[in-house]
């Protein structure tokens, strides 16, 4: 389902989210109106406490919703720096290595920078990953190969020791960019929550007489902004706010130097 909804662009879903909150508080006004011409719904005090409850309970909804696409937009900028860290120091320690391998090193490192900003910028994830993959094969090859021929040499454990952190990084980063999202369980609980809160609305206003359209439409606008906000931070590499990659980019510029 996560796979479905991304292939919808971001302004679409805002626009999406407007028609279908507007339709719902207005069938609600209608469905108020009908029971207000019947003689069945009258405003009093306990409608205010219900809206209310139920504009409190979608509130809650966003809020923990915004919180777990935030939070997780947050790890995904500190795992690229992380992992910019973990190459640069890898890059040094291949200084320390003893010729010809230590060029052969950096210059796999190169292109392993080179491929993970890359990936960011066409995301094209299924070849960027696979090539960083290759990379990473190349990289323990030599790495092997130094053990071999001076296994007690503390210049290779201390590069071994960074390669090593340099591919758990790999693994965190795809995790937290393809897999860990927002369930769509989650997604689906606030649309619903959403409907059914502008539903009553409309409804309540019907029976208080007044429709309030402008104060109405803000609701609607304000709810559907926030909504975005929350789809497009849990959309990286997408949308208005992408994950920072300076940090690998400075990496890149620093190693061409």
């Amino acid at each position: 389902m996560r796979t479905f909804l991304d292939t919808f662009p971001v302004p679409v879903v805002f626009l999406f989210i407007v028609a279908t909150t507007c339709l719902a508080n207005e069938v609600g006004y209608r469905i108020g109106r009908k029971q207000v011409l019947r003689g069945s719904a009258a405003a009093d005090g306990s409608a205010g406490g219900i809206q209310g409850s139920i504009l409190a309970l979608l509130a809650f909804v966003l809020d923990l919703t915004f919180n777990m696409a935030l939070t997780r937009f947050e790890a995904r900028k500190q795992i690229v720096m992380a992992e910019a860290n973990a190459i640069g120091t890898c890059y040094l320690r291949a200084e320390l290595l003893s010729s010809p391998l230590d060029s052969e090193i950096r210059a796999l490192l190169r292109e392993y920078v080179d491929v993970r900003v890359e990936i960011v910028q066409t995301l094209e994830l299924a070849t960027g990953i696979a090539r960083s993959e290759e990379l990473q094969a190349d990289l323990w090859d030599a790495a092997v190969r130094l053990s071999r021929e001076d296994a007690g040499s503390f210049a290779t454990l201390l590069f071994t020791q960074s390669l090593n952190d340099l591919i758990d990084i790999h693994e965190q980063r795809v995790v937290a960019g393809i897999y860990d999202r927002l369930p769509a369980a989650i997604i689906v609980v606030l649309y619903l929550v959403s409907i059914l809160a502008m539903l009553a609305v409309g409804y309540f206003l019907a029976a208080s007489g007044s429709r309030r359209t402008v104060a109405n439409l803000a609701l609607v606008l304000a709810f559907a902004l926030v909504a975005i906000l929350i789809v497009d931070l849990d959309r990286p590499g997408t949308g208005l706010f992408t994950t920072n990659q300076q940090a690998m980019l400075h990496l890149q510029a620093s190693m061409t130097e």
